[in-house]
């Protein structure tokens, strides 16, 4: 593993950073590393995050620490919350800044990820190839 993240935290507890959960994002994707005797690492293509969501508590306010709330085009994880990270709404803006570079660079766009309601449905393959389903009404 490569220390060249384009961001990295921990879940805090208050405003300590004393966790077995950290968060980071490298190479278009966003991993989340858990455990200590037992280790999960998630990983998750940055381009198919289709949402983000900001919530802080007023614990949070206090210590400067929030969640965010990504909804994603994965059927395994549909929805990832980096918990209790310092500086959110940075990392909400530098996290969206990276999606939108990382489909752009793919040349993937957000209307690419309809739903089932008689739109045109691209699937984008981790390989960056798109299949094209079409949905009857």
């Amino acid at each position: 593993m490569t220390d060249n993240y384009l961001w990295k935290d921990k879940k805090h507890h208050l405003w300590f950073p004393i966790s077995f959960t950290t968060y980071y994002i490298e190479d278009d994707r966003l991993m989340i590393k858990q455990g200590f005797l037992n280790t999960t690492l998630d990983e998750t293509l940055l381009y198919r995050i289709v949402d983000l969501t900001f919530r802080q508590t007023l614990a949070g306010k206090l210590f400067g620490t929030g969640n965010i709330i990504l909804k994603t085009k994965v059927d395994a994880t549909p929805e990832i919350t980096l918990q209790n990270i310092k500086k959110p709404m940075e990392v909400r803006r530098l996290l969206s800044q990276a999606i939108e570079e990382c489909r752009q660079s793919r040349n993937v766009v957000g209307k690419e990820f309809y739903g089932s309601s008689g739109h045109e449905h691209i699937d984008v393959d981790d390989d960056g190839l798109c299949d094209f389903d079409h949905h009857p009404m």
